[in-house]
């Protein structure tokens, strides 16, 4: 992806938004309720990869977008491959009910310790789904659907709080879209390739 589709998370009490066109013009907006560790470190936000990693990327998605889907195998072996990553996984449902009730039963499967589990069935599907369909595939993968559904209602201000954050999140950084990767302390909006996920974990490195 071209550098001036990159923005920058600005250090401080506040996210500094940064364009890096080329150095010619920078745009920037203030969220000032907003910290990088908010971003980072939510703590109820699903961690893959290395829980201890030293470089942390985010990515919001959505379990109907068909680049998120395409992408995610590319993510998670780049970040198997490394092995000092954490992959910090933001729901952020943007393609209708669907997405909510497939977010809904994966964060509530996380309290049955089967995230990684369920994640992975429905980034292995390839259309948009049905709730129906979001049912099957659980099922099939050895989700206990009915279980998971619980366990989100009996953790529902933890898990609707955390979909709010995020969806607060993505409106204040200026995201138009899933997926979209946070990598250390810099945005890149959209799917990206294996060489620019580690050219990118590589930059995150240096600049800590």
């Amino acid at each position: 992806m071209n550098i001036h589709r990159r923005m920058m998370l600005g250090a401080g009490a506040g996210l500094g938004l940064l364009g890096l066109a080329g150095g010619a013009m920078s745009l920037r907006a203030r969220a000032d309720e907003l910290t990088v560790d908010d971003v980072l470190h939510d703590p109820d936000g699903p961690v893959l990869g290395n829980a201890e990693g030293d470089v942390t990327i985010v990515e919001y998605f959505d379990y109907q977008c068909p680049f998120c889907k395409r992408n995610h195998p590319t993510l998670t072996d780049v970040v198997a491959e490394d092995g000092n990553i954490r992959l910090v996984m933001k729901d952020w449902p943007i393609f209708g009910a669907p997405s909510v009730h497939a977010s809904q039963l994966v964060l509530g499967a996380t309290g049955m310790g089967e995230y990684h589990k369920a994640n992975s069935a429905l980034m292995a599907t390839e259309a948009k789904l049905s709730n129906e369909q979001i049912d099957k595939v659980l099922g099939d993968a050895g989700i206990d659907v009915a279980a998971a559904q619980d366990a989100y209602r009996a953790d529902r201000d933890k898990w609707d709080g955390f979909l709010a954050r995020n969806a607060a999140q993505a409106a204040q950084l200026g995201l138009r879209g899933t997926p979209a990767f946070i990598i250390g302390r810099t945005i890149y909006p959209g799917a990206l390739d294996a060489a620019t996920l580690r050219g990118a974990i590589s930059q995150a490195r240096e600049a800590s």
